[in-house]
């Protein structure tokens, strides 16, 4: 009998191959052995998921620094992982505005008459939300590098890496939260913007372990990091009311804050004038 994966030519009691680690399957799908994968893959306490998951809480370190020092088969591979979480993300989108609408509604959240412009923005998220994913973690990346300017531990592509396995994490736990917190009713967009602090003091933590950096470091790069981040959404910004202006979304988003404006001014000075 040989391996079904590379031919490999396999012992009549091996279990696995010794060329490629795969496993060797010797019955005919049925529901049955099905049922059984699925359930080792997904709801074993041993398998390499679950394991991922609880280790990117309690030692990142290993799963992370283990993927870039050389270890890929204790846990899921980085891409994996972070294709897992885009995935989760895009049935996240799908369950939350079915079940849960109001806890996409950041409308509360918007100056007085820029209520559509924030739908907009909103449904532009939701569409490229995994593209969003994908353009975080370069720009992460290239600000940690600026950051930790004097540590040089790692070099950028591992970077990536670290940014990639933080996104994937932190996308999947917000996922379960949110919902989790739906099904029991308290679903609101107040909830998203309490993950935000719980985000950034997960990636800092990640950050201080692979880094082995005291916690007077990490606070004082993490302010920094703020500071180079402040920096680049002014240059983000900036390119964004420039395209604004050119597509004439600008105009939408401040037009009605305007007219509202020049109609309090008009009454108030007609209210002049009759006094």
């Amino acid at each position: 009998m040989n391996c079904k994966n590379c031919y490999t030519p396999l012992e009549e009691l091996d279990d696995y191959c010794k060329s490629c680690g795969g496993k060797v399957i010797r019955n005919r799908l049925t529901f049955r052995n099905l049922f059984e994968h699925i359930s080792e893959t997904f709801f074993n306490y041993d398998n390499k998921l679950l394991q991922t998951f609880i280790q990117l809480f309690k030692q990142p370190e290993d799963v992370i620094g283990g993927y870039i020092n050389g270890t890929r088969k204790k846990h899921v591979n980085v891409i994996s992982y972070f294709a897992l979480a885009i995935t989760i993300s895009g049935f996240y989108l799908i369950i939350v505005k079915k079940y849960f609408p109001e806890s996409m509604d950041f409308s509360q959240l918007a100056y007085p008459g820029q209520e559509e412009f924030q739908k907009k923005n909103m449904s532009f998220i939701e569409e490229y939300q995994s593209i969003l994913m994908m353009l975080y973690v370069p720009l992460y990346a290239l600000m940690a590098r600026i950051t930790f300017f004097n540590i040089k531990k790692y070099n950028y592509t591992e970077l990536l890496v670290v940014f990639m396995y933080i996104q994937a994490q932190l996308s999947i736990a917000s996922a379960i939260v949110v919902i989790s917190l739906g099904l029991l009713g308290i679903s609101s967009s107040i909830v998203g913007i309490l993950m935000i602090p719980l985000m950034i003091i997960y990636s800092a933590y990640v950050l201080k372990r692979l880094l082995e950096l005291s916690v007077s470091d990490i606070l004082i790069r993490t302010l920094l990091f703020f500071v180079v981040l402040g920096i680049t959404m002014v240059f983000i910004t900036i390119i964004m009311i420039i395209t604004m202006y050119f597509s004439g979304d600008l105009k939408d988003m401040f037009g009605p804050a305007f007219e509202a404006g020049k109609k309090m001014g008009e009454e108030a000075s007609k209210a002049r004038s009759a006094n």
